[in-house]
């Protein structure tokens, strides 16, 4: 309540809607006397071992477009259900017929802290849960249930003195240990803000276009990141490695169909376009050959929305990288 009550959540109403119910799993689903918490990683099968590295490195080429890892392969919504489905037919098979209802990033669910309070791990500095053994690239999931478990122990907290996610973050979105301010961080502006992104901030998204992983990837506890067992997570063509301008050319139909089955489809084309913009403005502050001319291609977009973006990477002007020279 008081992270709401510091408008934190930015556009996010939805946040705010619910009120205590999301706090209250009685509330959201009646009868509910204990929850199963799950996690899935997420990393790609063909991960390398020093990818947190290698996701680093696409900082330094402007042209390429970035996407947080986790939105690279299948919709994780739709994964963890089914799973979380079949893991309540085999409780029942066990038990006979129960109350439940599953849920994975979908309802008023207050997913990190119930992770954290049933042992999964504790809560970064970041807000994310953390694991010794997995670090944070997982997913959560949880079912409600109607019968009383035994309680599994909270983990003790084990990030130290460290404050690498704090100072790692673009824009500084990390006000205080464990306190988002998400109206400045790149995964809101970039997924859940449907306006014009704030200009101050636009030059720090740089060529981050869905996402952002920064405060993950800088994590000391995320060499112990674990690949998923599941294909569902392999990046797929198209996400991974490929310009902006190359992604800035897409229609609308290139971009449904490209996206079919992926969370990035929600944001839609003209959102996509937006995002872009801003990260081929920022290449062409970097000096980066071709990006002036592909902003120069949507200058007449239908969406004023685009057209907004557009004109802004348009002004920017290439900044010399080297040091003024000394009177």
């Amino acid at each position: 309540m008081q992270w709401l009550a510091h408008g934190f959540h930015g556009e996010m109403q939805y946040m705010a809607t619910h009120g205590t119910r999301r706090a209250r799993p009685a509330e959201l689903v009646p009868g509910t006397v204990s929850v199963i918490t799950a996690r899935m990683d997420y990393l790609p099968r063909d991960t390398p071992p020093d990818w947190q590295a290698v996701e680093f490195d696409r900082l330094a080429r402007p042209g390429e477009a970035i996407v947080s890892v986790y939105a690279r392969g299948r919709d994780y919504h739709k994964v963890l259900r089914n799973r979380l489905a079949k893991l309540a037919e085999r409780i029942a098979e066990e038990v006979g017929p129960f109350g439940h209802r599953a849920f994975t990033d979908s309802a008023p669910v207050l997913e990190a802290e119930l992770a954290s309070r049933s042992g999964q791990g504790w809560r970064g500095k970041h807000t994310l849960v953390l694991d010794r053994d997995a670090g944070s690239m997982f997913f959560l999931g949880e079912i409600y249930i109607d019968m009383a478990l035994p309680e599994s122990e909270p983990v003790t907290a084990h990030c130290g003195s460290c404050s690498a996610c704090i100072d790692v973050c673009p824009t500084q979105a990390i006000v205080a240990p464990g306190r988002l301010d998400a109206r400045r961080c790149i995964s809101y502006l970039t997924i859940e803000h449907g306006g014009p992104i704030p200009e101050a901030l636009r030059p720090l998204m740089a060529n981050r276009i869905y996402g952002c992983d920064d405060c993950q990837l800088i994590c000391p506890w995320n060499k112990f990141a674990k690949k998923s067992a599941l294909p569902d997570f392999d990046a797929r063509e198209g996400l991974t490695g490929r310009t902006l301008a190359e992604l800035f050319a897409w229609t609308e139909d290139d971009f449904l169909r490209r996206t079919e089955g992926s969370p990035i489809r929600r944001i839609g084309h003209e959102r996509w376009l937006r995002n872009i913009a801003v990260a081929l403005g920022n290449a062409v502050r970097s000096g980066e050959s071709g990006a002036r001319e592909a902003l120069a291609t949507r200058a007449g977009h239908p969406s004023e929305l685009v057209r907004e973006h557009v004109a802004w990477g348009l002004a920017q002007q290439a900044v010399d990288p080297r040091p003024s020279p000394r009177p």
